[in-house]
């Protein structure tokens, strides 16, 4: 036993033998943590060892570079790379946590847009187990300091480093030809990140998201009007014409979407203790002047909320990596719905935010959108203990909103974005009025309670619109941005579902979100076609009797006979009302029962989908990467200039006071210029002592 101990404290004491030492501790270090700490599905003995496997190569090619080093310098650059990687490996473990995805550098450029909330979500998520990503570097480092080894101050050949690091590529290849045997095409087609980290690696996937970062940037360069041939025969191709029965039903009306943070549609009459969470949405989502859509998924990637909003707005999905609202929203052309309606129909369009105005860009991405005005945070009175989270609580938010909202010109466009209800789910005590869950998951047991604080804030806000006679001229739009629990809890959804555990079924269908309509006349009821964000913008438009044929647009009329129910998740999975994808999985829609074995018919009719999907994904991503629509000539259609809008709080306000004597039709104006913001009812206490509140002016 001494003997071999001896011949390994030998080995140690050469160069070479550290950094295999360094190496093997390393990868040890990273399978534990692509284990235990992320969600990478791997299955069969194949996934196994490639995900073992594929810790090496990048290893050694990294912590090879110390090699071309003398002396001691050598070792403790070893030491500092290591912890450069641990440091990498930690920052994605609380990415994912949080999203369910990995770090990409269209994040990372726009991590000025998120990060003055992002910093108090991870505060709260990160566990004592993550800092074991450093301990292998800590043990490197106390062995140097302590000299448990010797230094090898020998001269490392130069051809020797360079072998190691040929060996580093050459294992890379072989990890690659054998992935690509397992998944092929792994590359080239629009996967999960989960699959290139589960099949190459963490640094690899790094690697390889700055090259596609970099071709995309190229890509944009090089675009020009040709390449929208394809787009266009592909949106000719698969135009759903309007219901007649629909079409133009809300001509005229004012345009209020409440856009519900985190809020998926098992919250839907769903109860705790017997107390509904959500009672009154539920009334909204079961009245007969609604139109509830009860299979309608969230179609988000990395850029969670702004993908909602430019699905919503655009009709184009987010992209694979990043928010396309902050790598583009500054620079692309679009033709949005804010631009859109008032170009065409006189509306003027505002967004309401209560957080900072460059969270998401959305003060450059609006400005490209068309919004007349974008009220953020600065806009509104400061409330004692008035905001929680990522911005203002929502009840004070809505109350206050109010002020701008009536001021509209009449018809209005109006956006509402809610934020109380987003991850990690924090309230204070005295505005929790229903029980948290008790599924053990800490992470999930509040978001019942943000929940419900949300559906009293709309419940609010719906009386408000009754008081002040704005319904009976309003649409209604309702939906949720994306999900509030990630796959990352199973456990804790297994139990929300009353079930053991849970599949790659449930999963997928516990990504629907609610999309109502409501209006007062609106032949309305549960309908069950299937659908999602994408489809919001051509079912609003048919509704408000524009035809959007001509409209570079991915999504399909909700209340089209013709439209094909084909639902793409961004990651490449769908579902239909006959099959469903998820996570590599495929099952039965109606039953949920796995399909393991295909019949010839069934791969045939899988592929058909599959490859809509991907060419669906693919072309939309060619009109975002590549900025098309400023080749496009839409027909009536002026392109926004962004130099024209500002949202500079005294200009805006000036402009809002201009407008209103211009267009006398704003709801203060109609009630003789007096507010209607008495007819607001309110039992948020931040506001029960408070004096009556100012808003700036400028």
């Amino acid at each position: 036993m001494n003997a071999a101990l001896q011949k390994v404290r030998r080995g140690l004491n050469t160069k070479l033998g550290f950094f295999i030492f360094s190496v093997v501790l390393f990868a040890i270090k990273s399978y534990w943590a692509y284990k235990t700490k992320f969600n990478l599905g791997v299955k069969g003995g194949v996934q196994e060892f490639l995900l073992a496997f594929n810790t090496l190569p990048a290893t050694i090619v990294f912590l090879g570079i110390a090699l071309y080093f003398r002396g001691r310098l050598s070792y403790w650059l070893m030491s500092i790379i290591n912890i450069l990687l641990s440091t990498w490996l930690f920052a994605n473990i609380l990415y994912y946590r949080e999203f369910s995805d990995f770090i990409t550098f269209n994040v990372i450029k726009g991590s000025g847009a998120t990060s003055n909330n992002l910093g108090k979500s991870f505060l709260g998520i990160i566990q004592p187990t993550d800092f074991l990503v450093y301990l292998d570097a800590i043990l490197v480092i106390l062995i140097l300091l302590f000299h448990v080894i010797r230094v090898d101050m020998r001269y490392f050949k130069v051809r020797y480093a360079a072998t190691i690091t040929v060996i580093g590529f050459a294992l890379f290849g072989v990890n690659l030809g054998m992935a690509e045997t397992n998944r092929s095409q792994l590359l080239t087609r629009t996967f999960d990140n989960n699959y290139l980290v589960k099949y190459l690696g963490l640094e690899a996937y790094t690697i390889y998201d700055g090259v596609k970062t970099t071709h995309n940037s190229v890509v944009k360069s090089q675009a020009s009007a040709k390449d929208l041939s394809p787009v266009q025969r592909w949106i000719k191709k698969n135009y759903a014409s309007p219901n007649i029965q629909y079409y133009g039903k809300a001509k005229g009306k004012n345009i209020i979407i409440i856009h519900l943070e985190s809020f998926q549609q098992f919250l839907i009459d769903y109860k705790v203790n017997g107390q509904e969470v959500t009672p009154n949405l539920n009334k909204l989502y079961h009245s007969s002047n609604t139109l509830s859509f009860d299979n309608f998924f969230h179609q988000v990637g990395q850029g969670k909320t702004a993908d909602a909003e430019m699905m919503l707005e655009n009709s184009l999905f987010g992209l694979a990596e990043g928010s396309a609202m902050v790598t583009n929203g500054t620079t692309n052309t679009f033709q949005s719905a804010p631009a859109l309606l008032h170009q065409k129909l006189g509306y003027t369009t505002a967004s309401f935010h209560g957080d900072v105005p460059s969270f998401w860009n959305r003060d450059n991405a609006y400005k490209s959108f068309g919004y007349d005005y974008f009220f953020s945070k600065e806009y509104y009175p400061t409330t004692k203990d008035g905001e929680v989270g990522y911005g203002m609580k929502d009840k004070i938010f809505l109350k206050d909103s109010v002020h701008y909202l009536e001021q509209l010109p009449q018809p209005f466009y109006a956006k509402l974005i809610t934020v109380t209800n987003h991850y990690p789910y924090l309230l204070d005590k005295k505005n929790k009025t229903i029980s948290a869950l008790k599924t053990g998951d800490d992470t999930v047991d509040p978001y019942v309670q943000t929940a419900h604080y949300l559906d009293q804030s709309v419940g609010e806000l719906l009386n408000y619109l009754d008081k002040s006679g704005l319904r009976k001229n309003s649409v209604l739009i309702l939906y949720g941005d994306h999900y509030g629990i990630s796959d990352n809890h199973k456990a804790a959804i297994a139990k929300i579902l009353g079930k053991k555990s849970v599949n790659n079924y449930d999963l997928a269908m516990f990504q629907k979100v609610p999309f109502m309509i409501n209006m007062q006349g609106l032949k309305g009821g549960i309908n069950h076609t299937y659908g999602g964000e994408i489809d919001v913008l051509p079912t609003l438009e048919d509704l408000l009797g524009i035809s959007s044929n001509k409209y570079i647009q991915f999504g399909q009329d909700l209340l089209s006979k013709q439209n094909k129910q084909i639902v793409p998740f961004r990651n490449g999975d769908w579902v239909t009302p006959k099959y469903t994808k998820y996570n590599g999985d495929y099952y039965y829609t109606k039953s949920g029962k796995q399909i393991k074995s295909m019949t010839a018919t069934q791969k045939k009719q899988i592929a058909k989908i599959q490859k809509w999907v991907t060419t669906d994904l693919g072309l939309s991503d060619k009109v975002m990467n590549g900025d098309l629509l400023r080749f496009y000539k839409l027909s009536g259609f002026k392109k926004v200039n962004k130099k024209s809008y500002t949202y500079n709080l005294q200009k805006a306000l000036k402009k809002l006071k201009q407008a209103q004597k211009k267009k006398k039709t704003s709801v203060k104006t109609k009630n003789g210029n007096k507010t209607t913001m008495n007819d607001y009812s309110t039992d948020a206490p931040e506001l029960k002592n408070s004096s009556s509140q100012k808003f700036p002016t400028k």
